[in-house]
């Protein structure tokens, strides 16, 4: 094992605490940002920030709603705003990924639920096109880069499996583009892919082949709002380019990689993909990294650097137990070598019920192991898990913690940071997990701020090192419960130790493993620095947590 000391300082980086200012683009350059040690922020774009008042209501969309089924506000322009204020860089954010912003339908329908709009994202009228109450697309363009700007990835939401209902302002798409029937019952792949979610959601034929023209609605649609020449000559260019046929979910890989080719975003979370045929996302894969290069070259001074774009998949009830393969009972399917290179996990919330070494031990192994080459992004709480690991918020330390030192990537559903109330009075369904970011308690509530406080120390570790979430993980000490991360890419190598559940005021851990005597170390968690002597270092501080790097 390399043992670290001064002399290897270099990329490095030290812990920002929650009042100093944002690091400028080139210091955060000097770790490289690794996907695989990803902090990743999700967030519903309609439900996290206001940041333009005048698209609040298109399309005459003023029925009442279900409580939480209407449009709040979100935007496009709200997402931006909090970039510039830093909040993602306070709290340790890289990769920013936000719901569908395409066109939605322009009308409600009643699930069972109470009437809702569109505004999760995920009832596409027209993938050409975004949504007046999301934001243009020159807002994207600037949401894009800012971020950039600030080091942080954007990941769009891809809908290839549906469009959405159909309501008496909303046409059904063709029967050659979808069918209406039957709903899924999930008992086979068949009954898993070759049907509907839920009624009226018109399920796209992702196995077709054959091709079809535009639905007539379409092409009246963009004639009307003068882009049809345009739109058509982009479809002419694309399948001569290709070669493939005009079949429905081929259109929808063009309409859905042009945004990589026009903004540059760094990567697509795939939606309902196990209701889909696989084969679609490899197809998308190959289109989206064609998109990707074509925007490096035409953009080569707003590169970030040489990663390659980069996919997840929602496979629901995907678990990192399963590996590579996903079973549907009369089937398995790899979705890693369909395009993907990365699988949403929903067995971490699970897992998160058990102790730091059993959570740290069994991800590395598995990363390191069966899903090497490959990661998985955790999750605690999301947008439409009713089962959350804390749905009460009495565990958010703990939530953090667990979350953010990790192996794999961690997903930060908005919120998280800051105990916004999952439990929400007179809603019905998954509409509980989508109020309103509470940015009122962040600014006021001193409980609220020791919380994101937290969040904020353990994401920023998390960022400044890849070995965090892409490192080995290996145990010290069972007591006092220590472990280290390691990670080597290339030229670029970094360590750290971390100790959990200790002891409030002086502790004594054993870092001869990883870092050698003489070695000066800082904690990033109470900002001391502290001195490696006979292989280990003492630290007075009034938290229980030890965050333990190179100081710089």
């Amino acid at each position: 094992m390399k043992k670290y000391s001064i002399p290897l300082l270099l990329l490095t980086m030290t812990i920002i605490s929650s009042c100093s200012s944002t690091k400028t683009v080139a210091e955060s350059n000097k770790t490289p940002f690794v996907w695989e040690g990803a902090n990743v922020y999700f967030l519903m774009t309609d439900r996290f920030n206001n940041g333009d008042t005048s698209n609040d209501i298109n399309f005459n969309r003023t029925k009442t709603t279900g409580k939480l089924r209407g449009f709040e506000g979100g935007d496009i322009k709200g997402i931006s705003q909090k970039i510039d204020e830093g909040y993602f860089d306070k709290l340790g954010i890289n990769a920013i990924w936000f719901t569908p912003v395409v066109e939605q339908i322009h009308d409600g329908v009643d699930e069972g639920t109470g009437l809702s709009y569109g505004f999760h994202g995920y009832w596409a009228k027209d993938w050409t096109n975004l949504d007046p109450n999301f934001g243009t697309k020159e807002d994207l363009a600037a949401l894009v880069h800012k971020a950039h700007a600030h080091g942080i990835r954007i990941i769009l939401d891809g809908v290839i499996n549906h469009t959405g209902p159909v309501t008496a302002k909303d046409t059904v798409w063709p029967n050659d583009w979808v069918r209406t029937g039957p709903t899924c019952d999930y008992k086979s792949f068949e009954n898993t892919t070759a049907c509907t979610l839920v009624a009226n959601l018109p399920d796209i034929k992702t196995e077709s082949n054959q091709a079809v023209a535009l639905p007539t609605f379409l092409i009246e649609k963009w004639k009307k709002e003068g882009r049809y020449e345009q739109e058509m000559k982009e479809l002419d260019m694309f399948f001569a380019r290709t070669g493939y046929p005009r079949a429905p979910k081929y259109y929808i890989i063009k309409w859905l990689t042009d945004y990589i080719a026009d903004y540059g975003i760094d990567g697509y979370r795939g939606d309902t993909v196990k209701h889909t045929d696989e084969t679609v996302w490899a197809d998308f894969k190959t289109q989206c990294d064609y998109a990707f290069e074509t925007w490096k070259k035409n953009n080569p001074t707003k590169v970030l650097d040489n990663n390659s774009f980069y996919t997840i998949a929602e496979v629901y009830n995907y678990g990192i137990s399963g590996g590579q393969d996903f079973d549907f009972g009369d089937k398995k399917i790899n979705y890693f070598k369909n395009g993907f290179n990365n699988m949403i996990n929903f067995e971490f919330k699970w897992d998160s019920q058990k102790d730091y070494e059993f959570i740290f031990s069994k991800y590395s192994n598995k990363l390191n192991n069966d899903l090497k080459g490959y990661s998985v992004l955790n999750y605690l709480s999301s947008h439409d898990d009713g089962g959350p690991f804390d749905a009460n918020r009495t565990k958010t330390i703990e939530s953090g913690t667990k979350l953010l030192l990790s192996p794999g990537l961690s997903q930060v559903y908005y919120g998280d940071e800051s105990a916004r109330s999952l439990v929400i009075e007179g809603t019905k369904g998954d509409a509980t997990l989508r109020s309103f970011m509470n940015w009122e308690a962040i600014k006021s509530n001193p409980e609220t701020q020791k919380t994101l406080l937290h969040w904020q120390k353990l994401g920023q570790f998390r960022k400044n090192h890849p070995s965090v979430g892409a490192g080995i993980h290996k145990q010290i000490s069972a007591q006092p419960y220590t472990f280290s991360r390691t990670f080597s890419k290339g030229d670029y190598s970094d360590a750290v130790v971390v100790g959990l559940d200790l002891a409030i005021g002086t502790k004594e851990l054993s870092v001869s493993s990883i870092f050698a005597d003489g070695t000066l170390l800082k904690d990033s968690y109470s900002g001391k620095e502290v001195l490696v002597v006979n292989g280990k270092v003492t630290i007075n501080s009034e938290f229980d947590i030890v965050l333990l790097e190179l100081k710089k």
